[in-house]
């Protein structure tokens, strides 16, 4: 039997499963938490990996590895490879000014759009890249090479053998704003405009080519940003539309042809596959149910409950969740907002519903913008940690305006990344094939007032008070830097020195 390992190094923590290379059946798997906020040391991440490797019983049987990672971090490196300071994170929005600035500098929207199939808000690694050159310019002085977390990983997987070793892969080069999915190629002037200088950037690897091996002999995958693994994790095909709520909230399809929407809303992604996969990110989701729960002093379990006993429309209660500022719509120093506060819904379980319907409300209009793009929908896929929520799943299809399929509870980022991994071994125009059984589907009729009032109220939020020269609010500290340790050569308990 062959095994491959995948991993998830996501906001909030690191997973990593080790699966047959031919079935995909799950034989372990583990896990380590991240620090919090939006600004973190990469140094953490590689601890987090390694402990997670260790968790899941090391690599020493594994053939090959493939890392899926939260995309558009921005991980800068000086000529000896150091990191240069602590990464930003994509739901860091104090390049929100940065952002405005490219967007008129490199000719406005559309030119954007048809450049690199995006436009600039503060989550692409380009804007953060233009703060880095105007905020700290000794620290930008100071960049040879930029990557994102996944290649970052990877490369110190392979022992860190040099700056010409680093490489991704298109579906994460896709989220920089400085590559494009139409023509496949870097745009040099796109990261000069932002940097101020050039700069040593990754080599694109094809979906099933590999950067080289482990430093205990694995094959490595070139590796993906988080939403394209949990696509290839999930086997997703045309006409399946998926929506993730996770620290993030996304919904995205596969498609045969590059989306350039000068709107801003759809991004323009490549996929894991050799396609392409336009998608629709809020910064809110999963966090939104935390929010929820929290203020009701209540576990996310007895918040379904809760919502699931309150009417559809919550009795006329509208949350509008802009609780981290938001990248869909494009508000990034936004505030949420409670809209139609009456004495017969200022009940639990009337906000518990008008969070739900909130958090969902900002999906659906994702859905509306894929649909816009030509997308076809035959079927919708809910999936992330927000899914297992009973409300939430309930509602979803009153709210979306379609059955709601859920797939099983999975580490599907992970999965995605160790089918990537079969892929290398396997070779071939496809990756493996493994089956996915044991989803549910979830039907509602169709409630539209809810998203009529939702629109009617989604404008109606005030900013928040920010400097946006100044640190994000919510970073850990560039004051924080994990101890130095060399690169992840092994696989054991043993060779990492963690438990």
């Amino acid at each position: 039997m062959t095994l491959v390992a995948g991993v998830d190094s996501s906001t909030q923590a690191c997973k990593v499963v080790v699966r047959d290379a031919d079935s995909g059946e799950l034989r372990r798997e583990g896990r380590a938490p991240h620090p919090d906020g939006t600004e973190v040391d990469p140094a953490a991440w590689e601890q987090a990996l390694r402990r997670a490797i260790g968790e899941a019983g090391g690599l020493e049987d594994v053939a090959a590895v493939g890392v899926g990672a939260q995309q558009h971090g921005m991980v800068c490196l000086d000529p000896d490879g150091q990191v240069v300071r602590p990464a930003l994170l994509w739901n860091d929005t104090r390049s929100a000014g940065a952002a405005a600035d490219l967007l008129a500098e490199g000719g406005g929207p559309q030119a954007w759009a048809e450049a690199v199939g995006l436009v600039p808000v503060a989550s692409f690694t380009v804007t953060k890249l233009r703060w880095l050159a105007v905020h700290e310019p000794a620290a930008a002085d100071r960049v040879a090479a930029v990557c994102l977390p996944h290649d970052w990983l990877t490369w110190r997987l392979a022992g860190a053998p040099g700056l010409e070793a680093l490489a991704t892969d298109r579906g994460d080069a896709s989220g920089t704003g400085y590559w494009s999915p139409a023509t496949g190629s870097y745009r040099p002037d796109l990261l000069r405009l932002a940097l101020g200088h050039d700069a040593l950037l990754p080599a694109v690897l094809g979906p099933a080519a590999s950067p080289g091996s482990t430093t205990g002999g694995a094959a490595l995958a070139a590796g993906t940003g988080d939403n394209l693994a949990a696509a290839l994790g999930l086997g997703v095909r045309q006409g399946d539309v998926v929506v993730s709520v996770g620290t993030s909230g996304t919904v995205f399809a596969v498609s045969e042809r590059p989306a350039a929407d000068p709107s801003g809303i759809v991004a323009g992604f490549a996929d894991a596959t050799g396609r392409f996969l336009p998608l629709v990110c809020t910064l809110n989701a999963a966090r939104v149910l935390d929010a929820a729960a929290a203020m009701l002093g209540v576990g996310h379990e007895r918040l379904s409950e809760l919502a699931l006993s309150a009417p559809a429309g919550a009795g006329g209660l509208v949350l509008v969740p802009y609780l981290e500022g938001e990248r869909t719509p494009n508000r990034p120093h936004a505030t949420g907002a409670l809209h139609g506060l009456r004495l017969a819904n200022t009940t639990p379980a009337c906000l518990a519903r008008a969070a739900v319907e909130g958090l969902l409300c900002g999906l659906a209009d994702g859905l509306d913008a894929l649909v816009a793009e030509g997308v076809e929908v035959r079927r919708v896929l809910l999936v992330g940690g927000g899914a297992r929520s009973e409300a939430l799943r309930r509602i979803a299809p009153a709210v979306l305006g379609h059955p709601v399929v859920v797939p099983p509870a999975a580490e599907y980022v992970a999965d995605g990344a160790a089918r990537q991994a079969a892929w290398v071994l396997s070779g071939g125009g496809e990756p493996p094939r493994w089956d996915l059984a044991g989803a549910e589907t979830y039907e509602a009729e169709p409630v539209p007032a809810v998203r009529e009032r939702y629109a009617a109220c989604q404008d109606l939020t005030m900013e928040a008070a920010r400097d946006n020269g100044a640190a994000s609010p919510d970073t850990i500290a560039a004051r924080w830097r994990a101890p130095p340790d060399p690169p992840v050569v092994g696989s054991s308990t043993e060779r990492t020195g963690h438990a």
